[in-house]
């Protein structure tokens, strides 16, 4: 059994901020743990914009803060996403989130991710493998 907090990781390599300065994420669930999934609390900053696409995941994404817009970048349509709301992106789309406010959202992606992955300049997350942990 694993017990850990999001505080008990902060400061730590599972407190992941992008390279572009848009998000932070904590990686309470990674791959090294051999669930199956990675788990995430992840917030982007208000005002900002951020493009990606999990060529190599599926994500599901459940906002409990803030308020964000949600483009589907093949298709043109807008999503309005606040709290309560979820987000599946089981065909791979390519998307961006503009936040109206800081965007606080839970995570779920398989396969899971290391920890130490970046969106990089199609903003696709790259797929990283990692034995277990001892």
């Amino acid at each position: 059994m694993i017990v850990r907090s999001f505080k008990d990781i902060e400061g730590t390599e599972r407190d992941v901020h992008s390279a572009s300065g848009t998000w932070r994420s904590k990686r309470i669930v990674l791959a090294k743990e051999r669930v199956g999934f990675s788990l995430h609390e992840t917030v982007l900053y208000a005002g900002t914009e951020t493009s990606m696409w999990y060529a190599n995941h599926i994500e599901a994404v459940l906002c409990v803060e803030g308020e964000a817009e949600l483009t589907n970048d093949e298709t043109g349509e807008k999503h309005w996403i606040s709290p309560g709301t979820m987000y599946l992106l089981d065909g791979h789309e390519k998307h961006t989130l503009r936040p109206k406010t800081d965007f606080r959202t839970v995570c779920v992606f398989n396969p899971p991710v290391t920890g130490r992955e970046d969106h990089d300049e199609n903003g696709v997350y790259p797929l990283l493998t990692e034995p277990a942990e001892d």
